[in-house]
C-alpha cells in the first residue's frame, strides 16, 4: 500500500488528540509523509471526536473519505464512522464497551481490553496508549518507535508517568497480536527517514512572523487562532519581544497601532467574532497609514457559528468590513510553508504601504498537522519601508515635516517618534498633508485619491496569483487557501491523458491581481469556482473588478467538512460527461 488512512475516535477529553499526535509524529519521523485532521465539538470534554492521520510514501494534504484502520473507544464511534473502513480494513476497539458492528460488514473487530488493562496500571488515562499500542501490531510498525517518542513526550512530566504510558503501550501491543486473525496486517512501503517537519498553519505562521521581525503580538484567545499567540509566547521572549494576552479584540487591535506607530512590528491573530471587532480599529490604520499585520483564521458563522469547523467565508469582510473606503491588502496561504512566508512578508508589505495586511487563514490550515519539507527562511528579507531619513529630518524646521505628503507613488515618507522634526500626530480623522485636521473638500479628495494611489501597481503584480497546468486548459480550476491541497491531488489522479486541466490559486485577494487572473480565465474552456462557502465569494470577488465568469461554475461546500480529493474528481467527470453526451 502507497498510504494508510488511520482514524480514532471517542468522548472529547478521552485523550484522542494526543493519540492521533503520537501515531501522526511516529510516522513522520520515520520518514512518511502525514496530513492529520480532526473533527471536535465546541465543548471542552464531552461530545463525539475524531482524529485522522493519512500516513504516504508521497506528499498528501488533504482529507479522505476512506479509512483503513478505525480505532474505536465508544460506540458511537463505530455507528459513524465504520461505513468509512474499506474491505480489507478492520476496526480495533475497547472490549469493555462490547463493540458490535453492523451484520455483512464484512470486517474484523479487534476487540481488547483496553479500559481493563489501563485500569489495571493505576491509570484509567492511558487507555489511548493501550491503542497506539495495538495499532503498532496491526500496522507492523516496531513498537520501539512509539516508545521513544513517548518517553520524549512525557519525559517533562516524571518517570513515573513515562513508565506507566510505556507499559500500556507494551500491553496493548500484545494483546492486539494475542487476537490479530492471521494474514491481517499493513504494510507500507520503506522510506528514508528525512529531516522533515510536521507541523499546523499557526505554528507555520507563529514562526513567520518571527523570522519577518515582529517583536509584538497582541490578542485574545479564540478559536482557531490561539495557537498563534501560545506558540510566540515561547519565541518572542528569547528575541527580545513579548506577548500581551488583552482584554478583548478592540484591545489587541489597538495596541498593535500604538506600538507600530512608534516603530515596532507588531501583529494579532483571531477568527471571524474578534475580526469584526477589529473592523474600526483597522480603518483607523488605514486612514492614519499604520503598519498593522492581523491573521484571521477563518470558521463556520456568522456569529458564534461552528467555531470548531473550517470555512472561507470571511473574504469578503476581510477586504471591505469596515466604513468608509480604507485601502488594505489581504493575502492567502494556502500551505504550511505558505503560511510562514506570507506572514514573513506581511510585515514588509504593512510598512512598505503603511496600510492593515490581513493574512486570510482558515481553520483546516491553522490546526491540522501537515508534513512540511523545508520553510523559506533563506527568502524572508527586511523591508521597512519609506522613513525619512534623519538627516532629512534634521535639517527641516520644527513642524514642517509633511507625514501625508501627496506623492506621485502615493507613499508618503513616515518618521517614527523619537526623530527629531518629525511628525507626532496621528489622527483618524482626514487631515492635511502635514497631519492636522481638515474638512476642506479639495484636500478630501487629494489625500482619498492619495491613499488609493499607492495599491494601484498590485493590481498588475502577477506575483498574485499561481498557475498550474497547461497554456489553453480544457478546465481551469480556481481557488483559494487550504483546498488547494484536494484539489492538486485531484487532477494528479485524473492525469492529463482525457483533460487538460489548469490549478489557478489566489495568493493574494486584495488588491485583486486581475490582470494575471483575467488572463488564466480568458485562455480556458471551462472554469470552475472550488470554495468552502456558500456564496462563491472568490467568484463574485472577480466578477467585480470586471472579470467574466460567464463560462464558470462553482463546488462549493460550508457544512464543516473537508473537500476531498474524489469530491473534485467526481465534480470534473460529472461535467464533462454530460458535455460529450449532449
Amino acid at each position: 500500500m502507497d498510504q494508510i488512512a488511520w482514524k480514532i475516535g471517542g468522548d472529547q477529553g478521552e485523550g484522542i488528540d494526543s493519540t492521533g499526535d503520537v501515531i501522526a509524529t511516529v510516522a513522520s519521523r520515520m520518514g512518511y509523509f502525514v496530513y492529520g485532521y480532526k473533527s471536535f465539538s465546541s465543548r471542552i470534554k464531552g461530545g463525539h471526536t475524531h482524529y485522522k492521520v493519512r500516513i504516504a510514501d508521497h506528499p498528501v494534504r488533504s482529507a479522505v473519505p476512506e479509512t483503513h484502520v478505525l480505532v474505536a473507544l465508544t460506540q458511537e464511534t463505530i455507528d459513524r464512522s465504520v461505513h468509512e473502513v474499506v474491505p480489507g480494513g478492520a476496526v480495533i476497539a475497547d472490549e469493555g464497551f462490547q463493540p458490535s458492528l453492523p451484520d455483512g460488514c464484512g470486517l474484523p473487530l479487534i476487540a481488547i481490553p483496553m479500559g481493563r488493562i489501563a485500569r489495571e496500571l493505576g491509570n484509567p488515562v492511558v487507555r489511548n496508549m493501550v491503542a497506539v499500542g495495538a495499532t503498532s501490531a496491526l500496522l507492523g510498525v516496531p513498537l520501539a518507535r512509539y516508545e521513544a517518542y513517548v518517553s520524549l513526550k512525557f519525559e517533562g512530566k516524571g518517570q513515573g508517568v513515562v513508565d506507566v504510558n510505556l507499559a500500556a503501550l507494551r500491553a496493548g501491543f500484545e494483546a492486539a497480536r494475542a487476537v490479530l486473525p492471521d494474514g491481517l496486517g499493513f504494510t507500507l512501503p520503506e522510506v528514508a527517514e528525512k529531516g522533515r517537519l510536521l507541523m499546523t498553519g499557526n505554528e507555520a505562521i507563529a514562526l513567520g512572523a518571527l523570522a519577518g521581525g515582529c517583536r509584538i503580538m497582541a490578542a485574545y484567545p479564540i478559536t482557531p487562532a490561539s495557537d498563534v499567540m501560545e506558540n510566540l509566547v515561547g519565541l518572542l521572549p528569547q528575541h527580545g519581544g513579548v506577548v500581551c494576552q488583552m482584554e478583548d479584540e478592540i484591545a489587541a487591535i489597538t495596541l498593535v497601532i500604538g506600538a507600530s506607530y512608534a516603530g515596532a512590528r507588531a501583529m494579532t491573530a483571531t477568527a471571524g467574532p474578534g475580526f469584526s471587532l477589529m473592523q474600526e480599529g483597522m480603518g483607523l490604520a488605514a486612514m492614519a497609514e499604520i503598519p498593522a499585520v492581523i491573521v484571521d483564521c477563518q470558521r463556520s458563522g456568522p456569529s458564534t457559528g461552528m467555531p470548531t469547523k473550517s470555512e472561507q467565508s470571511d473574504i469578503m469582510a476581510a477586504i471591505f468590513g469596515g466604513h468608509g473606503e480604507g485601502g488594505r491588502i489581504v493575502l492567502s496561504p494556502s500551505t504550511v510553508e505558505e503560511a510562514f512566508a506570507d506572514t514573513a512578508e506581511a510585515f514588509n508589505l504593512a510598512e512598505r504601504y503603511q496600510t492593515p495586511v490581513i493574512i486570510a487563514s482558515d481553520l483546516a490550515l491553522s490546526e491540522w498537522k501537515q508534513t512540511v519539507e523545508h520553510l523559506p527562511i533563506e527568502k524572508v528579507t527586511i523591508d521597512r519601508g519609506e522613513i525619512a531619513p534623519q538627516d532629512f529630518l534634521r535639517h527641516l524646521q520644527r513642524g514642517s515635516f509633511d507625514r501625508y505628503a501627496l506623492t506621485d507613488s502615493g507613499i508618503s515618507p513616515r518618521s517614527l517618534p523619537g526623530q527629531p522634526h518629525g511628525q507626532y500626530l496621528a489622527t483618524g480623522v482626514e487631515h492635511l498633508p502635514s497631519g492636522k485636521v481638515s474638512e476642506d473638500p479639495r484636500n478630501r479628495k487629494s489625500e482619498v485619491d492619495k491613499r488609493a494611489r499607492k495599491f494601484q501597481p498590485l493590481i498588475d503584480d502577477p506575483t498574485g496569483v499561481d498557475y498550474e497546468g497547461p497554456a489553453t486548459p480544457d478546465l481551469l480550476i480556481a481557488s483559494f487557501g487550504s483546498v488547494t491541497g484536494a484539489i492538486e491531488e485531484a487532477i494528479a489522479t485524473i492525469g492529463e491523458s482525457t483533460l487538460h486541466i489548469g490549478r489557478l490559486k489566489v495568493r493574494r485577494l486584495w488588491p485583486f491581481p486581475a490582470t494575471a487572473f483575467r488572463k488564466c480565465l480568458e485562455a480556458a474552456g471551462e472554469v470552475m469556482f472550488v470554495e468552502q462557502n456558500s456564496t462563491s465569494q472568490l467568484r463574485r470577488l472577480s466578477e467585480l473588478v470586471g472579470i467574466d465568469t460567464s463560462h464558470a461554475t462553482s463546488l462549493l461546500r460550508y457544512d464543516g467538512i473537508l473537500f476531498t480529493p474524489q469530491e473534485i474528481q467526481a465534480a470534473i467527470r460529472s461535467r464533462f460527461a454530460r458535455q460529450e453526451v449532449s
